[in-house]
């Protein structure tokens, strides 16, 4: 279960306590800033998406959307979501719990400029019922991402 490998991967640096399950459903930005009881932006949603043959993880404030010209002008290529399956088999999360924690080697992490306007975000941690607070820094050191980007519209 993809939960149990998040909370390995934070085991390693004794944070796996941090982890937050609920008994009602997070697998939505709506869903988890209800049960978080926090305003929808500070969720930090995982998209997915395919660049060229690699899995490419876009972190990003939960109140944000893709800007079609940004994106193409970061990645070289339209915006091509993965499907559910494709996001369980490449990424090693399924839809609703697609976090930047202990995913399949090879898939690369970006985190959204979006984010850089809290000091703390939700991400989820591999199922549709969780997530963890982390600040900016922290969410930096355990994402292992790649680089921050801007290409989302709606938050500034």
């Amino acid at each position: 279960m993809s939960i149990e490998k998040v909370k390995a991967y934070f085991a390693q640096y004794g944070m796996q306590e941090r982890i937050l399950e609920f008994p009602v459903s997070s697998a939505t930005v709506e869903l988890a800033a209800e049960a978080l009881h926090c305003e929808p932006c500070r969720i930090a949603k995982t998209l997915s998406f395919m660049v060229g043959e690699k899995p490419v993880l876009i972190v990003a404030a939960g109140d944000t959307k893709i800007d079609n010209p940004k994106y193409k002008a970061q990645f070289g290529t339209k915006a091509k979501m993965l499907t559910p399956e494709q996001a369980e088999i490449l990424v090693g999360h399924a839809v609703g719990g697609v976090c930047p924690f202990a995913v399949q080697p090879g898939v690369e992490v970006y985190l959204d400029a979006s984010l850089k306007q809290f000091e703390t975000v939700f991400p989820a941690c591999g199922s549709s019922n969780s997530a963890i607070e982390l600040t900016i820094p922290e969410l930096e050191r355990y994402s292992g991402y790649t680089a921050w980007v801007d290409v989302c519209k709606g938050w500034n």
